[in-house]
């Protein structure tokens, strides 16, 4: 007779290997894509739209696209918000005053030094979510049992209602701590002299 235990060891570094090798290559392409922020966005938005499409021709699975707007929300939250936020800046001070490092820091007097906005979810990492939640999204469309019978326009108004309000209360944070979270808005700009 034939001893499968002295197969399965060699099938299972086999096994390793493939994933290894998969997991390089995906980590490539995520490499390569860094700078291509634009066409990196415009994916996700094709993606997005697929879906949208599919959930309004298919009229079903509006349980998945309320999941899906939820936490989107929640991704460009993170995105604006910064690292560290402005309202702990005392207590962090005094930690920072300890240990000398205090990266994230907004300043939060005016002769405070300038501290760089650093987010707390990068870019990047706002994009791949978004890219995974919403392959996610549209993969779970296809299944019935996440069909669930639910009246859509209420979902909607209510996730509307849930944008309005976080988005207000974020703005007030951003106006109360005077910060703006995007690169080439609200910064001052000095003209060369030619």
């Amino acid at each position: 007779m034939m001893d499968d235990s002295a197969g399965t060891p060699a099938l299972s570094s086999r096994a390793v290997g493939l994933f290894g090798n998969l997991q390089m290559h995906y980590q490539t392409l995520l490499d390569k894509s860094t700078p291509h922020s634009g066409a990196r966005w415009g994916l996700t938005g094709g993606l997005l739209f697929m879906f949208l499409l599919r959930i309004v021709l298919a009229q079903g699975w509006f349980i998945i696209c309320y999941a899906l707007g939820i936490y989107m929300l929640n991704l460009f939250l993170a995105f604006l918000t910064p690292k560290i936020d402005p309202e702990m800046a005392e207590e962090l001070e005094e930690a920072e005053a300890a240990s000398e490092s205090g990266p994230g820091l907004l300043p939060v007097k005016n002769d405070d030094e300038f501290r760089p906005f650093i987010r707390r979810l990068p870019e990047f990492k706002f994009w791949l979510n978004s890219t995974k939640a919403v392959l996610l999204s549209f993969v779970c469309s296809f299944f019935s049992v996440f069909d669930i019978p639910v009246y859509w326009p209420i979902l909607l108004f209510y996730w509307v209602f849930l944008f309005i309000i976080t988005m207000r209360r974020q703005i007030e944070h951003m106006v109360k701590h005077r910060y703006v979270p995007f690169a080439n808005f609200g910064k001052q700009r000095y003209s060369g002299g030619k």
